[in-house]
């Protein structure tokens, strides 16, 4: 993997917090911690484009009918009494 260098500009919280990710060794350094956090936001962002695209497939779908929160309702508390 070609790695680029770049220069990031933090507030003093934020450096302060990065610093303190590393001393406490839950990264090795600085540039490490922020691959973390850019990788995090890449993971969250293809879940939130996954639902997005699960929900228009259903709204869309032949099968879509409004929703009926009391019929919801009952269905979790029958899964969750059967449960027992």
């Amino acid at each position: 993997m070609v790695m680029h260098r770049m220069t990031v500009t933090l507030t003093g919280q934020q450096d302060l917090w990065n610093k303190e990710q590393v001393e406490h060794g839950h990264f090795d350094n600085d540039s490490e911690y922020i691959r973390d956090l850019i990788q995090c936001v890449q993971q969250d962002l293809a879940r939130v484009i996954a639902l997005r695209q699960a929900l228009n497939a259903g709204a869309s779908s032949a099968n879509a009918k409004p929703l009926e929160m009391s019929g919801i309702k009952q269905a979790a508390r029958c899964r969750f009494y059967s449960e027992d």
